[in-house]
């Protein structure tokens, strides 16, 4: 089992800590940065959750055994927070206007805005999804394979499968809900 699971309170140093966490954070940012959008609409609130997962991976580096890929254990922490995350707050969603400030500076206009609007729906339907489906369909879009999906979220391949195959299934019904 990885060891992302377990943090340490109090991290020690370690030669290289400090590089190697400046590697994760610039590799693995955007990655987390959409996992924190499928949890949290409010900006501020989105910010404070990223915040939250790069400081357990902090916590959590000295620890690291290479049980796992890097990016399992990463995934695997930012899984683990945002659940507590979620769990800690039981409100509705805030507009989506906030849900992602990142447009494609090559398209025109016109473009932008249709691209903005079908990634906001895209975005509203995941967030309507089950948290156990919402997951796997985070970490496929993300590129892990089935396997380190099952390793982040503790299941078995053929529970992500499975998973993936409803939350597909609904993503399609929720989204034709729209047309």
């Amino acid at each position: 089992m990885c060891m992302a699971a377990q943090t340490l309170e109090h991290p020690v140093a370690h030669p290289g800590l400090d590089t190697r966490f400046g590697e994760l954070i610039e590799h693995y940012r955007p990655s987390i940065a959409r996992l924190a959008a499928t949890y949290e609409s409010n900006r501020a609130d989105r910010e404070d959750l990223v915040q939250d997962i790069w400081l357990a991976v902090w916590r959590a580096l000295p620890g690291f055994r290479g049980d796992c890929s890097e990016r399992t254990f990463v995934f695997r922490i930012a899984h683990n927070r945002a659940i507590t995350h979620a769990g800690r707050r039981r409100q509705p969603a805030a507009t989506l206007d906030e849900a992602l400030d990142v447009s494609d500076p090559r398209a025109s206009t016109e473009q932008s805005v249709h691209l903005l609007s079908e990634r906001d729906r895209l975005l509203a339907a995941v967030r309507r999804l089950s948290l156990n489906w919402r997951e796997v369909v985070l970490l496929t879009l993300e590129g892990l394979p089935q396997r380190e999906i099952a390793q982040v979220l503790g299941i078995t391949e053929a529970n992500v499968a499975v998973r993936l195959n409803r939350a597909r299934t609904e993503l399609r019904r929720l989204l034709g809900e729209h047309r």
